[in-house]
């Protein structure tokens, strides 16, 4: 083989499947996963949301109504803000959702030209199954890397985070 029919060494490009970001990444689908898991098997989820899930209907985007919408209600604008969402893309979510029953628009007291969107009965259980399954995902990962790796990791997420 000549001197010029060798091929160039290629850098070292192992940096681009272990940096933080995409870990960070892995970590959140694999969590959301298990989450949705979770609520489609729980009996008190209610039965249409919960084949819903079991049937990957509902996913990682979904969970971001679950996730942000306040107790009392929100407006789309701030739904889709917290989310990190275009308000479009949040707007179809929140169609997608009403027609599941798991929220419902009403008119903002605070302005009569401005709508909340709010969690129906069936969205709050939804909810709840949500509160327990994040729990049980949570036991799940601190058994999985111990007490103490699981603190710093809360801990760094949360001075990163914010």
């Amino acid at each position: 083989m000549a001197e010029h029919d060798v091929a160039p060494s290629l850098p070292d490009d192992r940096w681009r499947v272990g940096h933080l970001g995409r870990l960070l990444g892995q970590a959140m689908r694999r969590f959301d996963e298990r989450v949705l898991h979770l609520m489609a098997h729980d009996p008190n989820v209610p039965l249409a949301l919960s084949h819903l899930a079991a049937r990957s209907q509902v996913g990682a985007a979904h969970i971001h109504i679950t996730r942000h919408l306040g107790l009392n209600g929100s407006r789309l604008t701030e739904l889709a803000r917290e989310a990190g969402m275009s308000k479009q893309a949040m707007g179809d979510l929140v169609t997608q959702c009403e027609a599941w029953g798991l929220v419902r628009r009403e008119p903002d007291a605070r302005d009569a030209r401005a709508r909340r969107i709010v969690f129906t009965a069936t969205g709050l259980l939804w909810l709840e199954g949500f509160r327990q399954a994040v729990a049980q995902a949570e036991a799940e990962f601190r058994a999985q890397v111990g007490e103490d790796v699981a603190t710093v990791v809360a801990l760094g997420l949360e001075a990163y985070g914010t």
